[in-house]
């Protein structure tokens, strides 16, 4: 029998109605596909075009080998049943990956198909699990780990959660699963298994590395990199629930300027509209937007406006996006998606018909008037019941494509801006898939609590989302649910969080401040509220001169966080960087989370427990450490009891680059 063939450059495999390719998809890297009773389906819904391969195929009778620089697949069919087992390799001959076997009498599938209704399958995908292996990256799970092994994670968005499945192996490869199905994966410690929920075809992308680094740029190179990002960009951004209307927007840009406190945008939140979908300025409360925006630009102040992907059912564009099928749709029962102030469906991102109609609607209102930059807000999107089944998009059901939205949804506005002419476009974006990198998509962390224990699982998931491929990567400084503005305690943890948000990719403060303040139109109906205040100077005299000096010290390094733009864009390097990404020789840096490297040289340890006034930092071997704040010296490999009053952190120069910082700090 000849379970085995070279078509094109590919190795394929055939044996009872199962036909598996394995192909050259980028240096040192393969591409595995598998269905059954079909053809393997071509095109990607995440994966680029590779570049050039190296490629060598072996065949024999019940084994076969590919070979593609770094990386080797062996096949081999097991005796019992003929099963197919893959094992993965390095150039040294170390096994990376390895499928489960067949287990004999057992019978086991590494692969197993499940038929559903339709003609779809139930996936699952089993790896044997190396109990050495840690495991990084993922996307954004709102918890205090950063190894992942032993965790198990959900396959789909939720507010403040974002699945992006890659993760970076310490034992030197990389793993996509290339699926947008809602489903789960186990890193189990007999197994790792992936599960999707409704699928045509499994298909997931491996490449093997010497080091992080190597294995980041090459999943760039397979899935994208981001644009240059924009002057403004790397600044600071100042934004509140809600400025509700087109004089405060302005009063308080005037204020930042009055004070001589650098801000490079500011940012105008949701419901400055009148009905959700319909994508404009709220005359009542703003007037006048495009003089609104022109002064602003005079003040060398960018305007970020918020867009919701909702459609109210009372919306004035509902009836006719109804008719035209851009509408997300429930398969059962009252099409309600959303309840939040009237009822809610969501505008399909999936369709490039919807693309299209939505970006006309924010072009003529929003872009026109010289807004060009947009916060995407609820961009799971945000089902008031997360039942993915019960849903349908143009792409397909959710269950099977949901985990793209997205990506779709910064890429609508992407594309739109694009066009007009803008370049290094930026847009804030709640959540990510693949891909969405190359689309401008700035991911915020989501509606998080204001509380020390959600401020430390920030630091675990934008490590995890720079190796994912997100470079640019926020939160909301402060939290966003929870803080009284004038609570002694939320001022002090404020202040640590906007010391970490001065050496995140971008600086931006936010949150739902308490109390808040009702607001009614002139036809008497309730409109959302507006928060306490949440600028610099609003959390008292204690607090302002340290927000300002970090500010300031965010501006100092400028020309630093640029460079790192750069290396985001044309390599796909994080911003934010584990501490093992930069030294992954010393092993005590693959278990440290709470510490990070903004770039290759400036290492960040921020004060993330309630009162704390020092802490211990462990600075990696292979270099000394200058501290910021005093400049005092320290040897690598050794772990150092560091003082932290309320106005400084503990940060640390890299044999003692960007010397400009000592003193500042």
């Amino acid at each position: 029998m000849n379970f085995f063939e070279e078509t094109n450059g590919s190795l394929v495999f055939r044996e009872n109605g199962e036909t598996l390719m394995v192909t050259p998809w980028g240096e040192n890297s393969l591409r595995i596909r598998s269905t059954i009773l079909s053809d393997i389906e071509e095109g990607s819904i995440a994966l680029l075009e590779p570049a050039g391969t190296n490629v060598n195929i072996h065949i024999e009778d019940m084994h076969a080998t590919i070979d593609n620089g770094k990386i080797k697949a062996e096949l081999t069919v097991q005796p019992w049943g003929n099963a197919l087992q893959i094992t993965f390799l390095n150039q040294r001959g170390e096994v990376l990956l390895q499928e489960i076997p067949n287990g004999g009498a057992l019978t086991l599938k590494a692969r197993h198909f499940k038929t559903l209704p339709g003609g779809n399958f139930r996936l699952k995908a089993n790896f044997l699990s190396n109990p050495e292996e840690k495991i990084y990256g993922m996307g954004q799970y709102q918890q205090e780990t950063l190894n992942l092994k032993g965790c198990n994670l959900e396959l789909a968005h939720r507010n403040s959660q974002a699945s992006i499945p890659f993760y970076v192996s310490s034992l030197g490869y990389g793993f996509l699963w290339h699926n947008a199905a809602i489903g789960e994966v186990h890193f189990g410690a007999n197994t790792t298994e992936w599960i999707a929920e409704a699928t045509r075809q499994l298909d997931y992308w491996i490449t093997a590395g010497d080091t992080p680094a190597e294995i980041e740029e090459a999943y760039a190179s397979v899935t994208g990199t981001v644009p240059m990002m924009p002057e403004y960009g790397l600044g600071f951004w100042q934004c509140k629930l809600r400025y509700y209307n087109q004089e405060q927007v302005l009063q308080i840009a005037h204020e930042y300027k009055k004070r001589n406190i650098p801000v490079d945008v500011l940012v105008i939140d949701y419901y400055h509209w009148p009905r959700c979908g319909d994508w404009r300025f709220d005359e009542e409360y703003f007037p006048d937007p495009k003089a609104m925006v022109q002064e602003l630009h005079e003040l060398g102040i960018e305007t970020m406006v918020s867009i919701w992907p909702q459609v109210d059912w009372r919306s004035e564009n509902y009836e006719e996006m109804k008719q035209q099928g851009l509408l997300v749709k429930i398969n059962s029962g009252v099409d309600v998606q959303m309840n939040f102030h009237g009822n809610n469906v969501f505008m399909d991102a999936t369709n490039p018909r919807t693309r299209k109609y939505v970006w006309e609607k924010c072009k003529k209102n929003y872009a026109d008037l010289g807004i060009n930059t947009f916060w995407l807000d609820e961009a799971e999107p945000e089902f008031t019941n997360y039942d993915f089944d019960n849903y349908r998009y143009h792409a397909g059901p959710v269950s099977e494509t949901g985990n793209i939205y997205p990506r779709e949804y910064a890429r609508l506005f992407y594309e739109g801006q694009l066009a007009k002419g803008q370049k290094d476009i930026v847009n804030l974006i709640r959540c990510a898939w693949v891909g969405s990198q190359r689309y401008g998509a700035l991911v915020w962390s989501g509606d998080i609590m204001s509380t020390y224990e959600d401020f430390r699982k920030q630091i675990c998931a934008g490590i995890h989302m720079g190796l994912c491929g997100i470079p640019w990567w926020t939160t909301d400084i402060g939290g966003f649910h929870g803080g009284v503005t004038a609570d002694a305690d939320f001022r002090e943890l404020l202040i640590r969080w906007f010391q970490f948000g001065t050496f995140c990719p971008v600086m931006r403060i936010h949150g739902c401040r308490q109390p808040g303040e009702t607001i009614i139109n002139k036809a008497g109906e309730e409109r959302e509220w507006t928060g306490a205040d949440n600028e610099v100077w609003s959390f008292g005299d204690e607090a302002y001169p340290i927000l300002v000096k970090f500010i300031n010290i965010r501006e100092k390094m400028r020309d630093y966080t640029r460079s790192l733009m750069e290396e985001a864009h044309k390599k796909g390097s994080p911003v934010m960087r584990a501490l093992f990404y930069e030294f992954p020789k010393d092993k005590n840096c693959w278990d440290i989370k709470d510490s990070y490297m903004f770039g290759s040289d400036i290492l960040v340890a921020p004060i993330c427990h309630e009162h704390m006034t020092n802490r211990s930092v462990y600075l990696p071997e292979g270099a000394y450490w200058i501290h910021a704040g005093n400049g005092k010296r320290y040897e690598g490999g050794k772990t150092y009891e560091i003082e932290a009053p309320i106005d400084t952190l503990p940060v640390f120069l890299r044999n003692g680059k960007q010397e400009y910082l000592i003193g500042e700090i």
